[in-house]
This record gives C-alpha cells, structure tokens and sequence, in this order.
C-alpha cells in the first residue's frame, strides 16, 4: 500500500514538473486553444512571451510590451505600464501592470 502511495506520488510530481517546464504548444494541446473570439498575438510583435491559465481554463498570453509601438493583434487593453493585455474578462485585466489605461 506504502508503494502504491509514493509511485502515485512520483507520478503526480513528473505531471506537475511537466507542466511547469512545457511549451505553449503542450500546454493548448491539454487546455485547449484560445478564445475562439479573440485572435492570438503574433509573438514577434511582442517583447514578452509568458502565459497564463485563466479561470475557464484558457491559455492566454501575459502582458507584454509591443516591439514597434503598435497595438498588438488580440489586445484587449493597454496597461498602465505600457503593456497590453490580452485578457479574455474586465476583472483582473492588468493587475500588478498599474491597472488598465484604456481598452482596446
């Protein structure tokens, strides 16, 4: 029984290093693709390239500084900051990047 729990346990710890260490393209083949609605950002536009999991379980990309100046295919809002927002809600939209600036 001892076994069963620790060789559970391995395998819960591989699945969450993998999911920490995987790529965008791993990580939409689990959750899915973007919002159907929304273009995603062409990523040589941006100088940034995190990504989240929001609350439905979508990959979106982080915010990010546009590398011409340019409003970025997908943005929803530019941040206080400077970045855009490529959020899919109003609430939480450019939190910790001094809030939304205006909406795109």
């Amino acid at each position: 029984m001892a076994e069963s729990h620790m060789k559970n346990g391995r395998v819960a710890a591989r699945i969450f290093a993998l999911i920490r260490c995987t790529s965008l393209a791993a990580l939409l083949a689990v959750t899915g693709t973007a919002h159907a609605g929304q273009p995603s950002p062409d990523e040589s536009q941006l100088q940034e390239h995190g990504h989240y999991v929001n609350r439905e379980g979508h990959v979106v990309h982080s915010p990010a500084h546009s590398r011409n100046g340019k409003v970025p295919v997908g943005a929803t809002a530019k941040c206080g900051d400077g970045t855009y927002s490529f959020s899919q809600h109003h609430a939480g939209t450019c939190s910790h990047h001094h809030g939304v600036a205006e909406w795109e």
